[in-house]
């Protein structure tokens, strides 16, 4: 029996992101059970990921509705952003963030409450909005400053 009665049943986040799952009933079967749900990246959106801290004070640096679901670890002080699948470099010369490549598994908890440590800290809101890239660049960018080329090391 689960600890959490399936909130998750009529939540227009939830359904959304059900709706990216390859296996949607497999993803409830195991929040069910209080376990993560496993999510590969590429169809639906990419990841990018940072520390949490600096994260949630770029939460702050974004608009509201200018940003897509972020997720966290709270135990490994890591986030996840939803970023488009089309991403392309936006991100690269951003040192704060590695992309996840298409295909990684994002193990998520349902969207409105937390599992072995992973919360929404920015839940689904049903519309398929996600983070601009160049938007969250920005946000992280200005602590870590750009990548230096390997041809700026000679």
């Amino acid at each position: 029996m689960a600890l959490h009665p399936a909130p998750y049943a009529r939540q227009a986040g939830q359904d959304w992101l059900l709706s990216c799952a390859d296996t949607p009933a497999e993803i409830r079967t195991r929040w069910d059970a209080d376990e993560l749900g496993e999510f590969p990246s590429g169809g639906h959106w990419m990841v990018a990921e940072a520390a949490l801290a600096p994260s949630m004070d770029a939460l702050k640096r974004i608009d509201p509705s200018r940003r897509g679901p972020v997720l966290s670890d709270v135990t490994q002080g890591i986030a996840w952003w939803l970023v488009p699948p089309t991403l392309g470099d936006e991100l690269d010369d951003v040192r704060t963030i590695t992309v996840r490549p298409r295909g990684w598994v994002l193990r998520c908890p349902p969207v409105l409450y937390p599992v072995r440590g992973r919360v929404w800290i920015e839940r689904p809101d049903g519309s398929g909005r996600l983070t601009d890239p160049v938007l969250l660049g920005a946000a992280l960018g200005p602590a870590g400053g750009p990548r230096l080329s390997a041809e700026a090391f000679g």
